[in-house]
């Protein structure tokens, strides 16, 4: 399977939603939700980014992280040593922050909403700094984030990744598989509303599949069968 990254409608739309970020005006909000049901590429996206832009980090929130270790992961992405206490750790992300703005990505951010004290630290982050935040929920996200107004009058967007479109799909196969699938397999699919991973994972049996049998075309009865196998 190849390496590289799909260009997908919802990743030039983030791309579009980082550039306005970066390029709004003064005293224009600088905080955005980009929020979709799972598979949909959201943190696959966030992290290629990020990875490929220095001015911005990523961040993966864990369900039993406290806001000490939330601090702690920031300070570390932001290339330093953490301190003991938590205000030396938010202290020392405003001045970062504020010396050198990076966009701040926060990922798997349902976590966080539910605890009010986790979220308005990321409002004094950014009240403190300026620097742009992302936050990356799940299908709900932006219904959850309206128990916070104040928070909620800094987004300055709410971007929704949607499913993927047919041709989508077809230029995942194109640009990834080193097999060819047949249109109904690719229509096949599209139907069955495949996620990023699931996608992934069933190009790389694919391969297998066909390396195995010499097979010159992936056609709709392997991948059917590779979806039963995998339930």
């Amino acid at each position: 399977m190849k390496s590289k990254f799909v260009m997908t409608n919802n990743a030039k739309n983030f791309i579009t939603l980082t550039n306005n970020l970066l390029n709004r005006g003064k005293g224009v909000s600088g905080m955005a939700l980009v929020y979709g049901e799972p598979g949909v590429g959201k943190s696959h996206t966030a992290l290629w980014w990020a990875a490929n832009n220095d001015n911005a980090i990523h961040i993966q929130v864990t369900h039993n992280m406290t806001p000490r270790w939330l601090l702690m992961e920031i300070v570390k992405e932001l290339g330093e040593y953490p301190a003991a206490r938590s205000s030396d750790l938010f202290n020392q992300i405003v001045k970062s922050l504020t010396l050198e703005p990076k966009i701040l990505m926060i990922d798997e951010v349902d976590y966080l909403i539910d605890k009010r004290g986790y979220i308005e630290m990321l409002r004094d982050i950014y009240d403190r700094t300026k620097a742009p935040i992302i936050m990356i929920g799940m299908g709900v996200a932006n219904k959850k984030l309206e128990q916070y107004q104040h928070l909620k009058d800094r987004v300055l967007t709410f971007l929704r990744f949607k499913p993927f479109k047919l041709e989508e799909i077809d230029l995942f196969i194109k640009e990834l598989s080193e097999v060819k699938f047949s249109p109904d397999a690719i229509e096949f699919l599209y139907k069955m509303k495949v996620g990023f991973r699931q996608i992934v994972n069933l190009i790389d049996r694919a391969e297998n599949i066909a390396h195995a049998n010499d097979l010159a075309e992936i056609n709709l009865n392997i991948v059917t069968k590779i979806f039963k196998e995998g339930d």
